[in-house]
């Protein structure tokens, strides 16, 4: 099995997670390269989406840093960075209150 690379695809926007993994989908729906986590799910289903250069299908398929998604002639490139210096495309959208102990 090979290692994925952590050299970003020329080309691809560079895209920093403060937590991973992270699930296929909603790198694209956060990433803005499609309208909404069902049209996300939908071209992944249908074959639409590589990662690191493959078909990819599975919707929930976890990415982790150095992977990277191309979709529609657009590409990014996961790059993990220390928590509190990047927004977790995870976490992105909601209130920074939402994260207490009663969540």
């Amino acid at each position: 099995m090979s290692e994925t690379s952590s050299t970003p695809l020329a080309g691809a926007r560079e895209v920093e997670l403060s937590r991973e993994p992270v699930e296929l989908f909603k790198v694209l729906k956060f990433e803005g390269m499609v309208n909404s986590g069902g049209q996300a799910k939908l071209v992944i289903a249908d074959g639409q989406v590589l990662v690191n250069g493959e078909r990819e299908t599975r919707k929930r398929r976890k990415l982790i840093s150095g992977d990277t998604v191309e979709f529609n002639g657009q590409s990014v490139t996961l790059r993990f960075v220390a928590a509190g210096s990047a927004v977790s495309v995870e976490a992105a959208g909601t209130d920074a209150s939402d994260n207490g102990p009663n969540s």
